[in-house]
């Protein structure tokens, strides 16, 4: 079972995306959310209540950093598009909405799980002082929230998980539901694929002189520069503070006795064990049968106990450790099971414990070493605690910072030098910067905010620095204009090159589409004569390197009578023509795999539809709806790389 997850981790990703809720604790719902300052446009509500543009704005931010923290590679202008703004619209509505279910069901966490939950925050103790005291106010000065509205927020969350989980619970898959849901999932075709490629077509395109005045003329909308800037700019980030910071010897010192248990290593275990697995929907004679078969095997290591590792090889079915003669890696206490701990942590090194009742099924545990607590040197944890205190210092570092870069840039309004001077910044430059984003760009010239400061009438008409605007992330932006060109047309000699490609690319993809459809029919009369590639399997879950559109159609053939042959429109990719021989039934040979099938995917799928559901009727019982034009390309689909899709 273990092997088939690790097989299917892409999969088991995509349904655990669409079971967990967006994490919004350190910056999500605020704990007054539903007061309005009156100074922003409405572009959503909740029960009565609006969302402003600013909230939004502030979210969107938000979203963005935490995406460019899990994927540092990541199009940065991608975070700044309609479609990605509009998802952390649909997340704040869908976020609140449970909040307000939350506050009106009175739904309450219990002290010791918000306690436990707190206790294992670690962005907590960049908050902590040398003396071990917290910090309220770089807290506050950092995230925007008192402790108190923090641990709110906590509550709140865990509250709205308490929902959503209930929910998803409830979900009930029928047998002939799953067969329907894992047959679409994993449904595979052999086909053989023939593909008319665009570029071999290219030297046959003719493009006239004609040709191109006449779609210049047509498309002109497509040739315009829209009006653009140069400009210096300066960005501050938490780098440039960090160069002025410095480390008290004695402080790290201080810090370190006065926090010794958190340098300590704790008591781990090395353990070997056999498991005899049973489903937890087992009948009681098969958990019985299971049971038996573990207490045959303790009788002969009570017998012969250095047989451990044979027995686990051979009787094992946790496949990676009976490989290995039932070997587990050092585990601390609370890392297991909490019957499988308990048993752990009471054995004697060498001695085998009892058969343990776990959900997986019965084990037999073998205390195989123990490496005791030890608390760390202060020269082997320097390092991590200076560390820690330069992250600290230089956020407090680039907090005075920014606010002195703000002051200078509005008492020496016409230039970024003095600024530069005093805070040891480079004044960087652009040219032909747009309104909005263009492909490529990073930093602050990818930044929506910083790039409407730009264009404000202040910086265009009076050529003023803008104010300080925040990236994000730890980056304060100042800009100001040099040179404003308007907006104009290219006329058709600047343009010439670029129409030609245009007509190049359609009508060699028409090319390649009308061969590929003369090709189909000539086949289907003829299959003898027809020119495919070698056979393949292909899935949703294994598209060998094939377009999703190749796949798509193979799925969707007919297969009354076989071979099928059907076709395969790609747009600019040109066109395929598939033969598809037959359907190939997936894998399910073993019971390990059949009940990760039903309870891993089936079931999160038909969570999924519960928790939307209900998410669904939520929504239109508080009257939630987002008040601003959906944008045309918002992908439906969750991804992984925007935040969590809410409903309007």
């Amino acid at each position: 079972m273990l092997e088939f997850v690790r097989r299917h981790t892409k999969l088991i990703n995509i349904v655990l995306f669409l079971l967990v809720f967006p994490s919004f604790v350190l910056f999500g719902v605020a704990e007054r959310f539903f007061e309005d300052n009156g100074k922003s446009e409405h572009v959503a509500q909740v029960d009565g209540h609006e969302i402003t543009r600013a909230e939004w704005d502030t979210r969107h931010r938000r979203d963005a950093d935490a995406e460019r923290a899990r994927n540092p590679s990541i199009d940065t202008a991608s975070l700044d598009s309609d479609a990605y703004r509009y998802k952390s619209l649909e997340a704040m509505v869908t976020e609140r909405t449970l909040a307000v279910e939350v506050d009106k069901e009175h739904i309450l966490i219990a002290d010791h799980r918000l306690l436990d939950m707190l206790k294992q925050d670690q962005n907590l103790a960049y908050f902590r002082t040398p003396d071990g005291k917290f910090d309220a106010v770089a807290f506050k000065r950092a995230t925007g929230q008192t402790p108190q509205q923090y641990e709110n927020r906590v509550s709140t969350a865990l509250a709205m998980q308490e929902v959503l989980t209930a929910i998803a619970n409830s979900a009930v898959a029928a047998p002939t539901q799953a067969q329907i849901i894992l047959d679409a999932l994993f449904d595979q075709r052999e086909v053989q694929i023939a593909r008319f490629d665009p570029a071999s077509f290219k030297d046959k395109v003719q493009v006239s002189d004609a040709d191109i005045q006449r779609y210049y003329k047509e498309h002109l909308a497509q040739f315009f520069i829209p009006e653009q800037v140069n400009i210096d700019y300066l960005v501050l980030d938490l780098n440039a503070s960090r160069k002025r910071v410095t480390i008290n010897e004695a402080d790290v010192k201080t810090y370190y006795e006065q926090n010794r248990d958190r340098f300590s290593n704790p008591e781990q275990r090395r353990a070997s064990h056999i498991l005899i697995a049973v489903a937890s929907s087992a009948s009681p004679a098969d958990r019985a049968k299971a049971k038996a078969k573990a207490e045959e095997i303790l009788t002969q290591l009570r017998a012969k106990p250095n047989r451990f590792a044979e027995l686990a090889h051979k009787n094992s079915q946790d496949a990676p450790s009976a490989a290995k003669g039932g070997q587990l890696d050092l585990v601390t206490r609370g890392a297991m099971p909490k019957s499988f701990d308990d048993a752990l942590f009471s054995l004697k090194k060498g001695a085998i414990s009892n058969v343990i009742q776990t959900d997986q099924g019965y084990n037999i545990i073998r205390l195989d070493d123990i490496e005791p607590a030890q608390t760390l040197s202060f020269e082997k944890v320097r390092t991590q605690i200076e560390t820690q205190f330069r992250v600290r210092a230089a956020q407090q570092q680039f907090d005075k910072d920014a606010d002195t870069l703000g002051n200078i840039v509005n008492q020496q309004p016409d230039s970024l030098q003095p600024a530069a001077s005093q805070l040891g910044l480079t004044i960087e430059h652009a040219n032909g910067v747009q309104r909005t984003p263009v492909p490529g760009a990073t930093g602050a010239l990818a930044n929506r905010d910083f790039l409407s400061a730009v264009f404000a009438p202040d910086s265009l008409d009076r050529k003023l620095n803008t104010e300080a605007i925040n990236l994000g992330s730890n980056q304060v932006a100042v800009g100001l204009v040099k040179q404003y060109l308007p907006a104009r047309a290219l006329s058709l000699e600047e343009a010439k090159n670029q129409v030609r490609a245009l007509l190049m690319t359609e009508r060699a993809a028409d090319m390649a589409r009308k061969e590929g459809q003369a090709q189909l029919l000539a086949w289907q009369a003829a299959p003898g004569s027809a020119k495919v590639g070698a056979p393949l399997v292909v899935s949703y879950q294994a598209l060998q390197s094939q377009p999703v559109g190749i796949v798509s159609a193979a799925l969707r053939a007919d297969l009354a009578k076989t071979p099928a042959w059907v076709g395969a429109d790609l747009g600019d990719q040109g066109y395929a023509v598939l033969r598809v021989n037959k359907s190939i039934p997936r894998d399910r040979t073993t019971p390990e795999q059949a009940q990760f099938e039903q309870a891993g995917i089936v079931q999160g799928i038909m969570a999924s539809v519960e928790a939307d559901a209900y998410l669904t009727v939520l929504k239109e019982r508080l009257r939630a709806k987002i008040l601003v034009p959906r944008p045309t390309n918002v992908n439906d689909g969750a991804t992984a790389k925007g935040p969590e899709e809410g409903a309007q």
